[in-house]
């Protein structure tokens, strides 16, 4: 099936930063990919995004859905026709939307399990946790609005920062096969992030020691958009090494 280029408003993303030692995060991914090194660590994370106004690009706004989402990531790069690209890795996403579950690899790329979300938002402080269905995947996370990025060892700076990760716009989804990733590019022509400062954060992802051994994931820095409109272009399938170990 033909996936078709969605327009929507990205209502709030969160993106919750983790450095990594690249070896633990080099576990985590098929071939052909690899860890993007920042400073000598990887970076991976938890994207946590309300979406409005979903829809085909040519199709109104007022068909367009919403929904809660949450994406896993590990920044990666690897070897393009034409150098080497840079992008994103998602072993899971989640959503809240029932739609979403069946749409996935279908009408949009990226298969998606079920979560039950709960959110709690003002202008200034936001606390998202989800639980998914399978029971698999826990996250829990409480940030405050900043004015700068501090105590980052990843980015010296919100301009550093915001560049890396407007760079990553290309993102590529485990699929049950192992044996292709979905993909899919965010673009936008009013990226916009915000500083933010972690209160609290716990990941059962992030926090499992068969995955990350003791100290080698470390919450790192948070970063916010509201408000932006994009267009979701899907990509072309890219072949996998096949299935990772759970």
């Amino acid at each position: 099936m033909r996936q078709p280029r969605l327009a929507s408003v990205i209502e709030r993303r969160l993106l919750v930063n983790y450095r990594v030692a690249p070896d633990a995060a080099a576990r985590l991914l098929p071939d052909p990919l690899r860890p993007q090194l920042v400073r000598g660590h990887a970076v991976a994370g938890i994207c946590l995004l309300r979406l409005g106004e979903v829809r085909p690009v040519r199709a109104p706004r007022a068909v367009g859905l919403r929904s809660e989402n949450a994406a896993h990531r590990i920044a990666v790069e690897w070897d393009g026709p034409d150098g080497v690209e840079t992008g994103v890795y998602i072993p899971r996403r989640d959503t809240a939307s029932r739609l979403n579950v069946w749409a996935g690899g279908r009408v949009f790329p990226g298969e998606h399990g079920r979560a039950d979300f709960e959110v709690h938002e003002t202008p200034r402080r936001l606390r998202v946790a989800l639980a998914t269905r399978d029971g698999d995947t826990r996250v829990d996370v409480s940030v405050e609005v900043a004015d700068a990025l501090r105590g980052s060892e990843l980015f010296a700076d919100l301009a550093e920062a915001s560049r890396f990760f407007r760079r990553g716009a290309k993102g590529f989804s485990a699929t049950r096969s192992g044996r292709h990733l979905d993909g899919m590019e965010l673009r936008t022509d009013a990226w916009h992030v915000e500083a933010g400062r972690i209160s609290s954060v716990s990941s059962s992802f992030f926090d499992d020691p068969d995955r990350f051994p003791p100290g080698s994931a470390t919450p790192d820095c948070v970063l916010l958009m509201r408000g932006v409109p994009v267009t979701w272009l899907p990509l072309p399938g890219m072949a996998s090494g096949g299935p990772l170990p759970a």
